[in-house]
């Protein structure tokens, strides 16, 4: 795109069906399906997108340019998204809309309690649920002056990004994780499932992070995630 028409798509104001014209923002994801989701989400609502991995890129990102919108996930390789949200909602200026994600409904409240505006839980799907979560904190005057009808569009990303974020797992699971890491993969593993609708890998997910959370061995549960998205890998199963 020249910087021509870069300039004057971007300078378009807000129409209902693309209601977040002009509005760039930043989504902070470590998983390559969830974020390919979000993508699409923004690309129908009329926003650019950023995206960042981890709590180092985003800064990296935030450090040259303030977004409109920051999605943050609330489980992350180098940390918490909490602690991301709740610098973000002390900043002055603050940015417009800040909002948490996580596959699991005990991100909720974390996100809330450390500032954010708002959460969606995984997965998301719905562009007219995206939208509402970000319209709805939007600052008045912001955002379609004109009445909206509600769209009944959802997207589904790539299966090619889920495969990605399989051979990420993959490579952390090489060597012998430790407890942390064993949280790591739960946490991603489980998001993942919900985004690609994936309920065996989801599940086997779900019984690491409880056989960690209950102190109980883990042998027999990271033998079973390993080997499913081993099979994952070799078949390229389309969910």
């Amino acid at each position: 795109m020249s910087d021509d028409l870069e300039r004057y798509v971007l300078n378009r104001p807000p129409s209902p069906d693309r209601p977040l014209q002009g509005m760039t923002v930043l989504v902070v994801e470590d998983s390559r399906f969830a974020s390919e989701a979000i993508r699409l989400l923004c690309l129908r609502s009329g926003a650019r997108i950023r995206r960042a991995d981890t709590l180092a890129s985003a800064h990296r990102h935030l450090a040259v340019y303030r977004p409109s919108i920051m999605i943050v996930d609330m489980g992350l390789p180098d940390g918490s998204g909490a602690e991301l949200i709740h610098e973000l909602a002390t900043a002055n200026p603050r940015v417009c809309v800040l909002l948490g994600i996580s596959g699991d409904e005990g991100g909720r409240d974390l996100a809330l309690e450390a500032g954010a505006d708002g959460f969606i839980a995984k997965p998301i799907e719905s562009l007219a649920q995206f939208q509402q979560s970000v319209l709805a904190h939007l600052p008045v005057g912001e955002g379609p002056t004109k009445p909206r009808a509600l769209p009944t569009e959802t997207v589904a990303p790539d299966i090619l990004a889920f495969q990605d974020d399989l051979s990420h797992i993959a490579e952390v699971m090489q060597d012998t994780p430790d407890g942390q890491t064993l949280d790591y993969i739960a946490q991603f593993l489980s998001g993942v499932a919900q985004c690609a609708h994936d309920y065996p890998l989801e599940a086997a997910a779900v019984s690491l992070a409880n056989s960690r959370a209950h102190g109980r061995g883990t042998g027999s549960d990271v033998a079973r995630v390993a080997g499913i998205v081993q099979e994952r890998l070799e078949k390229r199963v389309s969910i």
